[in-house]
């Protein structure tokens, strides 16, 4: 597909709403299906069933399911996506430091599949040579370390490949003593090969659609509120992703694993893996874009504002 087709898809999608295709359980078409999904990962964390163990201990559990699942990442374009929890990004899991956590994957794919995480924990939780066959089930289970902002991903060869199809999302370990108070976003910066050449992106989004936050959905913002965005870059084939805010500039916690920012910008790149966390305040309303500044994957996708009011 010809980027000019490409541009053609989003500003005909910018305009109006993709056509239904077949029913999705509580959605009218994938493409609903999917914008909602958007939209719900912005703000919606798994935080698991908790448990208070003996000593006052916490412990979380989580279940991650692996599915071959075709979405829609764009008006009209759908892609053959491997999900975590049926969706691109998977959960967005969320634990604080020093609980113990378990996480009860199974897979429903049709090859082998794991779930990596980043963090600190033993080596036989690491999702490298755990490999879980088709039709298998495994039990990850550690200590929540550092506090800090993480992902997980699928760690299976070609981790190329496994990345590209949509294994991935956040893993969110609050420090002990919580973060003040602020209004709280997930955006997880990512790309889709829709032609599957394993070359380049079509399309770029964050959290999974296209334009999502600049059509769909601009993200509503309370003047002068603290906000908090998590952003990790899980964008596969390119080297880098970026994020700009426009008409502000934001304190930047590389990981997560300070409290204390170290950066004081509008504009920040991250290779694949990378997350930080970045807050920041609007004064006066309005509408704001917020984009990458890599051009052309904001003009394929990576595109959104936020609506600032009183």
């Amino acid at each position: 597909m010809t980027r000019l087709v490409l541009l053609a898809v989003l500003a005909v999608g910018l305009l109006a709403a993709p056509a239904s295709g077949a029913l999705e359980p509580r959605y009218a078409s994938p493409g609903e299906a999917a914008r909602e999904h958007a939209i719900r990962t912005l703000t919606e964390f798994d935080t698991g069933t908790v448990t208070k163990l003996p000593g006052g201990r916490v412990l979380r559990e989580y279940r991650v399911e692996m599915a071959n699942q075709e979405i829609e990442v764009a008006p009209g374009v759908r892609f053959p996506a491997w999900t975590f929890n049926g969706a691109v990004p998977g959960p967005s899991i969320r634990c604080t430091e020093g609980d113990s956590v378990r996480v009860y994957f199974t897979n429903h794919g049709t090859s082998p599949h794991s779930m990596h995480f980043h963090g600190i924990h033993p080596a036989n939780m690491d999702g490298v040579f755990e490999q879980v066959p088709a039709g298998a089930s495994f039990t990850y289970a550690f200590t929540a370390k550092p506090f800090g902002l993480h992902v997980y991903h699928c760690h299976t060869m070609p981790v190329k490949m496994h990345i590209a199809r949509g294994l991935y999302g956040v893993f969110l370990v609050d420090p002990k003593t919580p973060r003040p108070k602020a209004r709280e976003m997930v955006m997880v910066m990512n790309g889709f090969d829709t032609d599957l050449n394993g070359e380049d992106n079509e399309f770029y989004t964050v959290n999974g659609y296209a334009n999502v936050f600049f059509k769909d959905h601009p993200v509503p913002v309370k003047m002068g509120e603290l906000q908090r965005v998590y952003l990790a870059n899980m964008t596969e084939l390119d080297l880098l992703n970026s994020m700009h805010t426009h008409a502000t500039f934001f304190q930047v916690y590389p990981t997560g694993t300070s409290l204390t920012p170290s950066l004081y910008t509008d504009t920040i790149s991250m290779g694949q893996g990378e997350r930080a966390i970045l807050e920041f305040r609007y004064d006066a309303p309005g509408r704001y874009l917020f984009h990458a500044h890599q051009n052309e994957f904001a003009e394929l996708g990576w595109l959104g504002q936020f609506e600032v009011k009183p």
